[in-house]
């Protein structure tokens, strides 16, 4: 299971092992008694695609696809797709037999190109030695969920009695407090959250739930704010 380094309030840490909360399932596709098999087949080889069929019949080929459906290959078009295999392809469609050289671009809120520099990789944050910080920044449950997109929720979970008790209070402190805290990586917690190499990072809030001598610790995940757009009031 992975794990997770993570300070509490008194300024205490422990490493502790975190779970994907697995999600109810929905409705099942289908029909009573039988479900739907879902199946890929090849719609179009390189030849009938669009640059290739004006490289041979010019921009005008409309004509040509009525007299003679030159974008079918009939021994290939409707063949049921099994495994795939992903490639690279450079900016002329051609195959690349190397690692493509990555540029990270970075923009302007007016869509304009603001710098452009080599890619680095951006080591994961949430297990090392320095631990995910509890910042004291807390916001009422009701509020955060209303201000921020979560897209990922997590289980925090104990692995001995210490930690039981450890995450426990963390836990009560929350529900009495009927908050959300937010968690932040690095040396003062003000670093978003990356849980893998060059993964996405995100906001931490950590949530708690009590239930007699039972806890839940919950960490969200957001990479979104919800925003009033400027000039339209809340109540509008």
């Amino acid at each position: 299971m992975r794990k997770i380094h993570l300070m509490n309030e008194a300024s205490r840490d422990a490493t502790i092992v975190i779970d994907t909360i697995k999600e109810k399932p929905g409705p099942t596709l289908g029909v009573p008694g039988k479900k739907v098999n879902f199946r890929r087949y090849l719609a179009a080889t390189d030849t009938g695609l669009h640059e290739a069929l004006i490289a041979t019949y010019g921009e005008s080929y409309a004509q040509a696809l009525i007299d003679g459906d030159p974008e079918i290959d009939l021994e290939q078009v409707g063949k049921f797709l099994t495994d795939t295999t992903p490639v690279f392809l450079s900016a002329s469609g051609e195959v690349l037999h190397v690692s493509p050289h990555l540029v990270d671009v970075i923009f302007g809120p007016d869509g304009s190109e603001r710098e452009r520099k080599d890619a680095q990789n951006i080591p994961g944050n949430v297990n090392d030695e320095t631990p995910v910080r509890w910042t004291g920044r807390k916001l009422p449950r009701r509020d955060a969920i209303t201000r921020f997109s979560f897209r990922r929720s997590i289980a925090v979970k104990h692995v001995d009695g210490l930690t039981f008790d450890f995450l426990y209070a963390m836990a009560k402190t929350l529900a009495d407090e009927d908050a959300m805290v937010m968690l932040g990586g690095g040396p003062k917690g003000k670093d978003p959250l990356i849980f893998q190499e060059n993964g996405t990072p995100y906001r931490g809030f950590l949530e708690g739930r009590i239930d007699g001598q039972r806890y839940k610790l919950i960490l969200h995940l957001s990479n979104l704010e919800l925003r009033v757009p400027d000039g339209t009031s809340a109540a509008s």
